[in-house]
């Protein structure tokens, strides 16, 4: 009698086991967004890039695309806060007449988790002014708030204001 107790005990502390086995595997491929990596930096940096070369096709949609549906855009040269693509839209439409061409002056670049990063630091712009052709420099403060949406990285907050003079 003994001996069947045992079995049975030995035979349920491994059904136990297997079943905590099967509950672990499948909590660990449940979720794939769990599996993925926190970005590099210099994946969260060439975000920027991508947003400057969306600049560069001139199309204000294309640039929108790079935004998240609920973005909150605080542009450098006006002072309407947009809160949804037709206002990116709106703003990016007059911005890119004056053909802007960004390049980082400097940045510091905070990876939160996988799915969210900052990138904030100094910008500036190179802009044509569409009557006279005179090109000038804009320098600005920026922060980009990245979040990763469906697979893709878009922007989520953007704030861009004009450099102050050094006091």
């Amino acid at each position: 009698m003994m001996r069947h107790i045992r079995t049975r005990a030995a035979i349920a502390a491994a059904a136990a086991l297997i079943a905590a086995g099967t509950i672990t595997a499948g909590v660990s491929t449940a979720s794939p967004e769990a599996k993925s990596t926190k970005p590099t930096t210099a994946e969260i940096a060439g975000l920027f890039d991508g947003w400057r070369a969306a600049l560069a096709t001139g199309d204000p949609e294309i640039v929108a695309d790079r935004y998240a549906s609920d973005a909150v855009l605080l542009p450098t040269l006006s002072p309407e806060i947009r809160t949804d693509r037709a206002g990116i839209v709106d703003y990016m439409t007059s911005f890119l007449a004056k053909k802007p061409v960004a390049s980082k002056v400097q940045t510091v670049i905070k990876v939160l988790d996988n799915n969210e990063a900052i990138d904030t630091g100094l910008y500036e712009f190179q802009l044509t002014d569409p009557d006279t052709g005179v090109v000038s420099t804009v320098e600005a403060r920026y922060t980009f708030e990245y979040e990763k949406q469906d697979g893709h990285w878009l922007i989520e907050n953007h704030h861009s204001s004009l450099l102050p003079a050094a006091s």
